[in-house]
């Protein structure tokens, strides 16, 4: 083996063990580590949290505007039981001041009886 050959066989074998240290330093510097797995699930829960509570506000707003809106309706109710009151109460000083007695009213129903508190 001559001068040449030899250096050319060192400079080969060097080139392949460099070749593989740099393989292995690659492969253990892309391994992932216990905590890189720990970050990836801590990301993967707050995204889903971050989607869960986008959700939710979602749902409260829609739930705001239900109250909102049952809100009105009770208001608007609120106000044509007391039209309605005022009418029957009329209705009723006009039927005693043409000598009339009005008709007996049937019993207050019972789920009726906590929100009416005076005597038509």
């Amino acid at each position: 083996m001559s001068n040449a050959e030899m250096w050319t066989a060192v400079s080969g074998g060097v080139v392949g063990a460099a070749s593989a240290v740099a393989t292995f330093w690659g492969g253990w510097a892309a391994r992932r580590t216990r905590g890189d797995r720990r970050r990836d699930d801590f990301t993967v829960v707050t995204d889903r949290m971050e989607t869960a509570i986008v959700r939710q506000e979602k749902r409260i707003a829609e739930l705001e505007q239900s109250s909102d809106r049952q809100d009105q309706r009770l208001e608007g109710a609120g106000v044509a039981i007391s039209y309605l009151i005022e009418r029957v109460r009329g209705l009723t000083t006009w039927v005693r001041a043409a000598g009339l007695e009005p008709p007996a009213a049937p019993p207050v129903p019972e789920r009726a009886r906590e929100f009416i508190h005076h005597d038509v």
